[in-house]
């Protein structure tokens, strides 16, 4: 007999599904499913990573800081009041970048909190290394296979989730959804699908459907995740959520980051059941010509914020329910380089949107940007570990366990966040 060691995640490539020719689904299969996606709407978080290692002291402006203007020279941003490209003010002393003036409104209606100085404790200056560590959830443990979103949603008993309770937009599944989730990845809603052709696996006639796979030994397909699977792709077709258009006026960015938040938005007013969704913003290492008001920082900000704004204004009354968490990998260096712009640094900024936010505050203790005040001389000191933050937006927003999270780690309080 034939074995088969495939896996969901074997299906997942580019964004489509390599299914071939498996024919159709009962349909009180997908029938059942949506309907108890549907009964249950659950609390949704997405995660937004921005790759790369955003420039917090751009993105989150500490403009009441005197040593900010004196460190930063020609990429600093603008004191509020300086003219129409200053600092949008917050609070007196940080203010947004002019750039993410599209996310004020949602600090002055208190559903956008931030927290700055955030990071993590290890020291590590590799992108490659630091992301890992953010999404594994164990920073300076290379050997840990699993995420701690996946951690998470596995510790919650769920008999009846659905096939679209974790959800990744983008061409692989990322680190931090990697376990035993059965999360899933995809590009493009539109090509998540079925692919007709006339073999399988193993050269296996495909062409008699279920029972001739299955009595061919081909088990693990069709009724283990590769089944799951399938079903997902029945349930995604009944669904039919890219027939949802944009409500109350919301317009995404052009792009890939603007598509995902738009697909992402698509899939939580389905009611397929989603849970966790995550996506991509890269392009935030800017070692050269970062700019300050305007430039390249300017550039991918205002799509960020744009896209988060959007994304709140599409969802409309739904963000009750849904929690956005933004991370990068670590911030930049305070004092710019001789090409304008930053090196890898290590404390940054990061967002809450929504939910059960306490927003219209930035958490966190300031640690200062006095030279003595700074991490080894040139960086953002951290002063919230990134787990605490996170630890706070699971346990409070989606109702994980605290222990598999983030093992060997023990926080004594959270940032305060979420009410």
């Amino acid at each position: 007999m034939h074995s088969c060691s495939c896996t969901r995640r074997s299906f997942v490539k580019g964004g489509a599904l390599a299914l071939v020719a498996l024919g159709a689904a009962p349909r009180f299969v997908v029938r059942t499913a949506l309907a108890q996606a549907r009964a249950a709407r659950s609390k949704v978080l997405v995660v937004i990573f921005q790759r790369g290692a955003v420039d917090g002291l751009s993105m989150l402006v500490p403009h009441g800081d005197r040593d900010y203007y004196g460190a930063r020279g020609s990429i600093a941003i603008g004191r509020p009041g300086a003219g129409s490209d200053g600092a949008l003010d917050l609070d007196g002393f940080f203010g947004l970048h002019p750039s993410l003036s599209g996310l004020k409104p949602l600090w002055d209606e208190r559903r956008l909190a931030a927290v700055h100085a955030v990071g993590s404790p290890d020291t590590t200056r590799s992108h490659f290394d630091a992301q890992d560590y953010m999404e594994s959830g164990t920073p300076g443990v290379k050997s840990t296979e699993d995420g701690w979103l996946a951690r998470g949603l596995a510790a919650q008993p769920a008999p009846q989730a659905s096939p679209f309770r974790a959800v990744a937009l983008g061409p692989a599944l990322p680190r931090v959804l990697r376990g035993d989730v059965g999360a899933v990845a995809m590009t493009n809603l539109a090509e998540f699908d079925v692919r007709e052709a006339a073999t399988l696996v193993g050269g296996l006639n495909a062409s008699k459907g279920f029972e001739s796979l299955y009595e061919q030994g081909v088990r693990d397909l069709l009724y283990g995740t590769g089944r799951e699977t399938f079903d997902a792709v029945k349930m995604l077709k009944a669904a039919d959520p890219q027939r949802i258009q944009p409500a109350n006026g919301a317009m995404y960015p052009r792009g890939r980051f603007g598509e995902s938040l738009r697909q992402i938005a698509q899939l939580i007013r389905a009611d397929v059941g989603l849970e966790v969704a995550f996506a991509d913003a890269s392009g935030w290492d800017t070692h050269a010509a970062q700019g300050n008001e305007r430039g390249q920082l300017a550039t991918r900000l205002k799509e960020f914020g744009d896209g988060l704004a959007a994304l709140d204004r599409d969802l409309g009354d739904r963000m009750r329910d849904v929690m956005v968490l933004t991370m990068s990998e670590f911030g930049r260096t305070v004092r710019e380089n001789g090409n304008r712009g930053t090196d890898h640094g290590h404390g940054t900024a990061m967002f809450v949107i929504g939910g059960g936010a306490k927003g219209g505050k930035v958490y966190g203790k300031w640690p200062g940007l006095a030279r003595e005040q700074l991490h080894e001389g040139r960086d953002l000191a951290v002063t919230t570990d990134f787990r605490s933050l996170f630890a706070e937006v699971a346990v409070r927003h989606l109702g994980t366990p605290a222990d598999p999270l983030f093992p060997g780690f023990k926080t004594s309080s959270y940032p305060g966040v979420l009410s």
